[in-house]
């Protein structure tokens, strides 16, 4: 079900997009690359000068390279169109902070650890936000389950999503063993 139309008249102002896409490598590891794009439909002024509208504001990509486990194993960050040029481009090697983290362990916590606040760029740092639901929806067909990790441990996805409360009838029926009787 879609949104419902608007009920007053509106102007657009601001557009940020956010895509990601998915990869499989030839040597077996995974990518993703993610961008994010902010543009104004009316001129802005920056500490450059002014921005045309329609330009953008911010246009940054960030690639991590995922192992079977959705652990990075590389990370890069670009950043094409920033406000302040010679600053928000000049920390893209922070990025490689990332390496060792894992996306579906206290990945977001970890981030926020090495890159929140001025340790980062917000909007990069935004970027990764997305990433483990995205490897999930792009990988969870081809990585190790996390059953076949750690049997002791159930699937990632169980107790991370209203669909999969572990009181929940979807993990009664389908996954009986993680089923939790709520109180």
């Amino acid at each position: 079900m879609a949104l419902s139309p608007p009920s007053v008249a509106r102007q657009p102002l601001h557009r940020r997009a956010v895509q990601v896409e998915a990869f499989q490598r030839e040597d077996g590891l995974f990518e993703l690359e993610a961008r994010l794009t902010d543009t104004k439909s009316h001129p802005v002024e920056l500490l450059g000068g002014m921005l045309p509208a329609g330009d953008p504001v911010h246009d940054m990509m960030l690639r991590v390279t995922l192992d079977d486990t959705f652990t990075v194993v590389a990370a890069e960050s670009a950043s094409m169109r920033v406000p302040v040029p010679g600053t928000c481009d000049a920390i893209a090697d922070r990025y490689q902070r990332l390496v060792g983290l894992n996306l579906l362990r206290g990945f977001r916590r970890a981030v926020h650890e090495r890159l929140g606040r001025v340790q980062g760029c917000t909007h990069l740092t935004e970027l990764t936000a997305v990433l483990p639901t995205a490897a999930l929806q792009a990988f969870a067909h081809l990585a190790r389950k996390a059953d076949e990790i750690d049997s002791s441990e159930p699937p990632f996805f169980i107790g991370h999503c209203h669909a999969y409360d572990r009181s929940g009838d979807v993990v009664r029926r389908h996954y009986p063993q993680w089923f939790v009787q709520a109180d």
